[in-house]
């Protein structure tokens, strides 16, 4: 890939951390808070899963990026300054980890700036940005430069990270892409009626799929960002597996370790490419008509 990470590196990973607690399950249906037990299985990890992840980064002596929605901010802001003074790096995921898809800009903006401000309120000050669900709008990068953003690491269209501009506001920000194979969620999460297949993976299956896929940037000079959350990813014999996996990406030769901050600073000074991303749409005159008894 010839991307140019710092000398004597080859490769970068970030190991990253959406901390939701119980805001994706109120976001979606706020009568949720009635189910005392589904709400302890979202509690588990601001309570248990955050503390026990932040003991085995001590351990590793590794710096993670803790994406924190505003509610949860609002909710266990001790925790938000536990994971500030520990030296990790706190971004931003939304206030309520809304639904993204397809809202207006003004409304967007909104729960932008009621992230930032529960955040603050926190003592915690975001340059880097998760859409909940991954879920970017065209109109989210202007509002993401607008308010200073240094970086987004919300989409899937590369192995390593770019400029990105927006379609209005003038200057850029860093693209740091993800990718679902590459969260826990697929991985481990299901509650009944709310998430999941009701399959439930091996802690030993998903660190021979992360290595793999660690193993394979490292060789091609990428960008390995891994997504957990604490409540899925918290629990002990998966926070075992993910601390052999986070020392075996370590071991890797010229594998830089990092918080997405530090790849974003990075990229911004060494990168000169700022990409625009054309928006796709389907000419009107071959949009599929109905068809059959209903079309009229």
């Amino acid at each position: 890939m010839n991307f140019p990470w710092p000398e004597g590196r080859r490769a970068a990973a970030a190991f990253t951390f959406d901390v939701d607690a119980e805001s994706c399950v109120l976001a979606h249906d706020p009568a949720a808070s009635s189910r005392m037990s589904l709400m302890s299985h979202q509690a588990y990890g601001p309570r248990v899963g955050v503390p026990r992840l932040l003991r085995l980064l001590r351990r590793l002596d590794v710096r993670a990026t803790f994406f924190v929605p505003g509610f949860t901010a609002d909710t266990y802001p001790d925790l938000v300054r536990t994971i500030v003074d520990d030296g990790h790096e706190v971004a931003h995921h939304g206030y309520l980890h809304e639904p993204m898809r397809g809202i207006d800009a003004a409304t967007e903006a909104e729960y932008l700036d009621r992230g930032l401000e529960a955040l603050d309120r926190a003592g915690a000050h975001p340059v880097g940005y998760r859409a909940p669900w991954w879920e970017m709008n065209w109109h989210t990068p202007d509002l993401l430069v607008e308010r200073g953003f240094a970086y987004d690491s919300s989409l899937l269209d590369g192995d390593v990270p770019y400029r990105l501009r927006g379609r209005a506001e003038p200057g850029d920000l860093v693209e740091i892409p993800v990718d679902w194979s590459l969260d826990d969620w697929e991985q481990y999460a299901f509650y009944p009626g709310w998430t999941g297949s009701g399959v439930i993976e091996s802690p030993r299956k998903a660190h021979e799929m992360w290595l793999l896929e660690a193993e394979a940037q490292h060789a091609e000079g990428g960008c390995f960002v891994l997504t957990n959350h604490p409540f899925l990813s918290g629990r002990p014999a998966r926070a075992a597996a993910l601390e052999r996996l986070i020392a075996d990406v370590r071991a890797l030769d010229g594998m830089w370790v990092t918080t997405l901050a530090e790849i974003a600073a990075h990229t911004a000074r060494t990168v000169t490419e700022i990409r625009h991303i054309e928006r796709v749409e389907v000419p009107e005159k071959y949009v599929p008509r109905p068809t059959g008894p209903a079309a009229g």
